[in-house]
């Protein structure tokens, strides 16, 4: 696969995402929403960042299992029940991510929700992948 981050100088410096990603490929991999399961399907985790962890390292096993790389991702959404605390967390989140998929981030977006499908959970990941 080839991306191109496309981040236009008249739009506001990205942090942690990409503006846009033009990505080409052969195989698109679709990713479900992945929470902090653990194996049982048990949510696992206290705080945002540990569930965050976990949810990155689900999603990214999936993405694993269909041959991918974090590199492969061209979008990914987060959707938190609480933003705020997202946003105060932002930069332990960031280095979660960058320790994990790198420092070539996808298209993101960040969406506020009431409440996930797993009661417990505070974050959930979805995206897709471009494979070559």
């Amino acid at each position: 696969m080839t991306t191109e981050r496309i981040n236009p100088p008249d739009l506001s410096p990205p942090t942690g995402f990409s503006h846009a990603v033009v990505a080409s490929g052969s195989r698109v991999v679709f990713l479900a929403g992945q929470t902090a399961l653990d194996a049982d399907g048990k949510v696992t985790g206290g705080t945002l960042p540990e569930q965050f962890e976990k949810a990155l390292t689900n999603l990214l096993a999936a993405l694993d299992a269909a041959g991918g790389t974090p590199g492969d991702l061209a979008r990914v959404t987060v959707y938190a029940t609480d933003v705020a605390a997202y946003r105060t967390q932002v930069r332990q989140l960031g280095r979660i991510w960058q320790r994990l998929a790198g420092r070539d981030y996808p298209a993101m977006a960040v969406v506020g929700v009431v409440r996930l499908w797993d009661e417990q959970a505070m974050v959930e990941l979805d995206g897709f992948a471009v494979l070559p």
